[in-house]
């Protein structure tokens, strides 16, 4: 079994959500535990020189946000819990393009968007502790 800090393992899936828009991925070495940042981004700085064998050795890529559920199935979920009188109302925002904007103005009008983000992680969390679970990898 595999033994990874979860904060680097977070740390990786994070920066990886948030820099959606290049070609980024995070891998997790099953050998050693560590995470490392792949980017075809020429301007990315890492921290350190990836190791010579991430191509071919034994590394995972880590998931990203629809392999964890993490995207309108949970919206629902929450406002199911939160706003139960507005389920109609976030749904049809997924029925066009910009829903989480939209869902995000909508929370911020109620008062809720805090609620939200606090919601959103605590589910990332467990979901990607889950997956390391279900992969082998012992977390400290």
């Amino acid at each position: 079994m595999t033994t990874a800090k979860f904060s680097k393992i977070l740390d990786g899936y994070e920066f990886c959500a948030m820099a959606d828009l290049m070609e980024t991925r995070a891998l997790v070495s099953l050998e050693r535990g560590t995470v490392h940042i792949v980017s075809s981004d020429l301007e990315l700085d890492l921290d350190e020189a990836l190791p010579e064998d991430i191509d071919t050795g034994p590394y995972l890529a880590l998931p990203d946000k629809r392999e964890l559920d993490l995207g309108r199935d949970l919206v629902m979920e929450f406002t199911e819990k939160v706003l139960p009188g507005s389920v109609d109302t976030v749904r049809d925002f997924f029925h066009r393009r910009g829903a989480y904007a939209r869902f995000k103005d909508f929370l911020d009008r109620r008062g809720q968007l805090e609620a939200w983000f606090a919601y959103e992680r605590t589910a990332t969390e467990l979901r990607l502790r889950q997956w390391c679970a279900d992969h082998g990898i012992d977390l400290v």
